[in-house]
């Protein structure tokens, strides 16, 4: 039994509002459970000095987690004067995800930044970041689009995450922290709509796996990816 009484196929509660705030071109809050994330797209005529007269456009993301979003406080990266390794990473990993569901070439010479706040973290924040992520990097598109700024859509299909792991001995979808926090193995999964994979991030946490059990969570992966896409086309 999982200590949420879900079966080991389900995922957790899933809701996208959007347009949940005033300025940014898109926005987005997503809850996964407990886990609360908001999602701002931000749009910028600009490119880093690396793709300045390449006609190519750029997404990238910044994270980060509120100091009290988990059971006890934790001090502001900005206080300390440096990001984490850990918040370096899950934001490269955003970014490189949303890059993967996008036509930069038909986005054109502009940047668009998506910010991904964490409000409350109960387990799978950066799966939940990358999948509001995309919410919010569409609304933002979107606005591109009804100005006539693009002429094509850049956005060539949906992004989502979801974890998976072993948990008790079974493979688990979608972990809250109570699994995440003694699970045995544990992954994220990024998936475009077409089910093709964009990053795959699997590790031991004490146990070891086999091939066949890393195909069981590739397959809860898989139908809990598609249900997520479904959260996304249903707040759009």
């Amino acid at each position: 039994m999982r200590p949420s009484g879900r079966n080991l196929s389900d995922l957790r509660t899933v809701s996208i509002e959007t347009n949940v705030t005033k300025h940014a071109e898109g926005s987005c809050l997503i809850k996964i459970g407990d886990t609360q994330v908001l999602c701002t797209a931000s749009i910028e005529d600009r490119t880093p000095p690396f793709l300045r007269n390449t006609g190519l456009g750029w997404v990238t993301a910044e994270y980060g987690m509120l100091p009290r979003a988990t059971n006890t406080r934790n001090r502001r990266e900005a206080a300390s004067g440096k990001q984490t390794g850990r918040t370096v990473e899950i934001q490269r990993l955003i970014g490189r995800s949303l890059r993967a569901g996008i036509d930069r070439s038909a986005l054109g010479e502009r940047q668009i930044t998506v910010d991904c706040d964490v409000l409350q973290a109960d387990g799978g924040t950066r799966c939940a970041a990358i999948t509001g992520g995309w919410v919010a990097l569409r609304l933002a598109v979107n606005k591109l689009l009804k100005a006539g700024d693009v002429v094509s859509d850049p956005i060539v299909d949906h992004v989502a995450a979801v974890s998976c792991g072993i948990y008790a001995g079974q493979p688990v979808l979608d972990l809250d922290y109570a699994e995440d926090s003694v699970a045995g193995v544990d992954g994220n999964f990024i998936m475009l709509g077409t089910a093709r994979l964009v990053e795959v991030q699997m590790s031991a946490e004490g146990a070891t796996f086999s091939r066949d059990e890393m195909s069981s969570l590739l397959d809860l992966a898989q139908a809990g990816v598609a249900s997520l896409i479904d959260a996304q086309k249903a707040a759009i």
